[in-house]
């Protein structure tokens, strides 16, 4: 049956800001299983609830995807689809895992599974909408990190779009064309990330600063020139993204103009809780040796960790390096043994 759903969901495309379909078929497939209030939010997301004990707990995974048309099928022993990995996968463990919890530990919380969307795009609608409307005790999100690994964190993201107008001039002439000075204000960038990691004696990916020049094009009419930059900034734990458009600001060059889109917090949880406790726990129930991992890209646990402060992981099935790849795929295996590592943690996690 969890195959069954995860191979149905993966087969109805649901890319950023079209995931009707998708949030309909599991809110449908949640309330003929034995999930109470399953319905499709406001936000578009898939909701589904089960128990009624007094703790809450969340399961937030998103079903929207990245665009890419992957022939759905099953191959020696894997499922290969766009979301199969990213996340769609994640979130059918939410449900299977939710759904065959015995009745002891849903007279001791309240299991919340929210399939939301948009998390693929800079909105994270689903995930946003989710805060004003729960207040949970634990917090599990939906992303991948295998089956006997557990993710305590995400870097924080800030883009900052640049452009600078110039009167055109000769090529022979003095001074610096607008493309000029949107490459220098680019250097600038990457040199003031380098030395915060310098000052803060910071290594590794996680905890330093990075920076990628996302796009960059310049144009000129006969009058005018004109350059254009997007630079992205993945940002470690402790650099708050309006600390960082703060210092950025005073980097642009005189007439330049500078917008800045994604502010994402970072996060990174602590390594004992209670839910951090109860997978590992359940991890070696299933044969596997657990390991925490941190994760450079972003999350709608950037999104939540502002406004939920509870105990919170992400875990899921699933080789993250194949996150929006043509060759995206889940070993059906491994989805099993998730679905039966969370059912178990959360029957430890609720006391049941």
């Amino acid at each position: 049956m969890s195959i069954e759903l995860l191979r149905q969901a993966v087969a109805i495309p649901s890319v950023s800001y079209h995931e009707a379909d998708v949030a309909k078929y599991l809110a449908g497939y949640m309330g003929k299983h034995g999930f109470e209030n399953a319905h499709v939010d406001v936000s578009g997301s898939a909701i589904g609830e089960r128990g009624n004990g007094p703790l809450t707990v969340v399961l937030l995974g998103h079903i929207d995807t990245v665009p890419g048309d992957i022939q759905v099928r099953i191959e020696d022993g894997k499922l290969y689809g766009r979301g199969s990995v990213d996340a769609k996968g994640s979130f059918c463990t939410f449900v299977s895992a939710v759904q065959q919890l015995p009745e002891s530990a849903l007279q001791k919380a309240r299991f919340v599974c929210i399939g939301a969307t948009e998390e693929e795009a800079p909105t994270s609608r689903g995930a946003r909408h989710a805060v004003t409307k729960y207040t949970p005790n634990y917090i599990f999100i939906g992303e991948p990190s295998s089956w006997d690994a557990i993710t305590l964190g995400y870097k924080g993201r800030l883009i900052v779009k640049a452009e600078m107008v110039k009167d055109n001039f000769h090529t022979a002439g003095e001074g610096t064309s607008a493309s000029d000075d949107v490459v220098e204000f680019c250097t600038r960038v990457k040199k003031w990330a380098q030395e915060h990691a310098e000052k803060h004696n910071a290594t590794g990916a996680f905890n330093t600063i990075q920076v990628m020049v996302q796009s960059i094009h310049g144009d000129a009419d006969g009058m005018q020139q004109v350059a254009k930059a997007s630079v992205g900034l993945r940002l470690p734990p402790g650099m708050h993204p309006s600390a960082a458009q703060k210092e950025i600001f005073q980097l642009k060059l005189p007439g330049m103009h500078l917008q800045f889109v994604s502010h994402e917090v970072p996060y990174r949880g602590e390594k004992d809780t209670p839910i951090s406790r109860a997978l590992r726990l359940a991890i070696r129930e299933v044969g596997g040796t657990p390991k925490f991992k941190v994760k450079t890209g972003t999350s709608d646990m950037n999104v939540v960790a502002p406004h939920w402060d509870a105990p919170m992981v992400a875990y899921g099935p699933g080789d993250s390096a194949l996150d929006h790849t043509p060759f995206e795929h889940l070993e059906l295996a491994e989805y099993e043994k998730a679905i039966e590592v969370l059912k178990r943690a959360l029957i430890k996690l609720v006391g049941a």
